[in-house]
């Protein structure tokens, strides 16, 4: 008959792990301008992380039947059909992904701990944590995350975190054939991306810029951003993201500021009551 466990044995069980030592940031950089719509991302990570296919749909709008990110699709190539000034039609590719926000709303608004920052600085779904909320899918400004109708929690890209343990290129990247999708450093990205920007200005494409390679208003950088060279609501991007929590902080200052001003008001008019008496 085997001894029990004894107490110090048992309790080790229950022990925090070492945590992996940080790592240099990482993260995407889509050049637009030579993404040609292949869906060859879209495909391979769904291979690689064992997603399921879409049901084929026509949106009306567009020849791509996926429509947008989901639980399911964590890589999705957006197909936009532009009519130019000379009545010419041409096509907007992009493919779009999580944006590994520097600061987060989805971490922010997560109320369990479920969404956490890798060695990688890539925010991470612990699905074991997630209860299934849905505050992140409400806080993400670019429609990223989604709720899955199977284990009812989150998910949404991992930036092949399995990979990139290996020493490996995310799956999208790998499979881009024309180098749309770039992976690596953050810091050596956005040096690449200012560089490419540089040449497609010297080449009179004036109309491109980069989308969230630096922090613009409230909102933070992004670790996986874009070359584009039309308006960000023509890729399905939003002009100007929100993040609730600046918002919140403001509102909770200025509440502040009221209520502390209330009670001033009321404190000085019931002491000119009792001086009154």
């Amino acid at each position: 008959m085997s001894a029990r466990p004894t107490l110090p044995g048992f309790l080790r069980a229950f022990a925090r792990t070492e945590l992996p030592p940080p790592q240099e940031p990482t993260g995407f950089f889509t050049d637009t301008t030579l993404c040609i719509g292949c869906k060859a991302c879209e495909v391979a990570c769904k291979q690689w992380n064992q997603l399921p296919g879409e049901e084929p749909r026509w949106w009306g709008q567009s020849y791509d039947h996926t429509g947008h990110l989901s639980a399911t699709t964590w890589r999705h190539v957006s197909f936009t059909e532009e009519i130019g000034p000379d009545g010419g039609l041409r096509w907007l590719f992009n493919s779009d992904v999580c944006k590994h926000c520097s600061v987060a709303p989805c971490e922010e608004a997560c109320p369990t701990g479920a969404l956490i920052r890798n060695e990688f600085d890539n925010v991470y779904v612990l699905q074991d944590i997630c209860n299934g909320c849905g505050y992140c899918v409400a806080a993400c400004p670019f429609g990223v995350i989604g709720r899955s109708d199977i284990d009812h929690t989150a998910h949404k890209c991992t930036l092949c975190y399995d990979r990139q343990q290996s020493g490996l290129v995310p799956a999208c990247a790998k499979a881009c054939p024309t180098q749309s999708i770039q992976f690596g450093p953050v810091r050596e990205l956005r040096q690449r991306a200012r560089q490419r920007l540089a040449e497609l200005h010297a080449q009179g494409q004036t109309s491109a810029y980069l989308y969230g390679a630096d922090a613009a208003g409230e909102y933070s950088a992004l670790n996986a951003f874009f070359l584009l060279t039309e308006e960000p609501a023509a890729y399905n991007l939003p002009p100007a993201p929100r993040r609730p929590m600046a918002a919140m902080g403001r509102r909770y200052l200025w509440s502040a500021i009221v209520g502390l001003g209330l009670s001033v008001l009321a404190a000085l008019t019931f002491a000119r009551e009792e001086r009154d008496r």
